[in-house]
């Protein structure tokens, strides 16, 4: 009686994974072996089709390659720009000055279209109070600021901040970044008439630096209580 024994995939795949030399006792299968072709045309022998595996593989991988490297180049010139306004901090003395340089930088080196600051803590001089950026702020969003940890990106969260960018802006996505110390004294607020141009999947690592930096350099400028 003639007893046919069933090999499951499973264990084909076992055996020939414990057992490398198989290929080597039987050189003539991977001649005489034939497979579908993975780019759906006729068929090809065992060593074609691993061959054109490992070109996928290879495509694969330079395309991540190429991938991560448009990425650090794109990091790259994103940090240039930090570093540049990281100078232009620390050469402004005056709060003015400071003012301008940062709604500068980010507009035409970030390429942001709206940008504001709003400050709540007590200007060191007198005359800085009846800057624009000390227009009077409801506790709501100065308690919001307080507990934001990290930067906020996407749509407008429920705040009144349509009136900081002007009557004739009409903002689609946010970036706000507490300006803070111990606690948060100020809101640097970025708005891009583009609705993905902030959103809540994105990395905010170089927001939160130009916010630490921005802090750093009006902390100059203030009293905090």
């Amino acid at each position: 009686m003639e007893v046919t024994l069933q090999v499951s995939d499973d264990q084909v795949a076992e055996y020939l994974q414990k057992n490398p030399q198989f290929f080597e006792r039987h050189p003539m299968l991977l001649a005489d072996m034939y497979l579908p072709s993975p780019h759906g045309i006729g068929t090809v022998s065992l060593a074609e089709r691993q061959q054109l595996a490992q070109r996928d593989k290879i495509r694969v991988l330079e395309s991540r390659m190429a991938e991560l490297l448009s990425y650090g180049k794109e990091n790259d010139t994103i940090s240039e720009k930090v570093h540049r306004l990281s100078l232009g901090l620390l050469a402004a003395q005056e709060f003015d000055i400071l003012l301008q340089l940062l709604i500068h930088s980010l507009r035409e080196d970030f390429q942001v279209p709206h940008v504001a600051v709003r400050l709540w803590a007590t200007p060191q001089e007198l005359t800085h109070a009846a800057h624009d950026a000390y227009q009077q702020v409801d506790a709501e969003l100065s308690q919001w600021t307080q507990n934001l940890l990290t930067p906020y990106c996407g749509k407008q969260p429920g705040l009144d901040l349509a009136t900081w960018f002007g009557t004739d802006a009409t903002p689609q996505s946010y970036a706000l970044i507490a300006l803070r110390s111990e606690h948060a004294f100020g809101l640097l607020a970025l708005a891009s008439d583009d609705a993905n141009r902030f959103y809540p999947e994105m990395g905010t690592l170089f927001l939160k630096r130009i916010g630490e930096l921005v802090s750093a350099a009006l902390l100059r400028h203030v009293t905090l209580s």
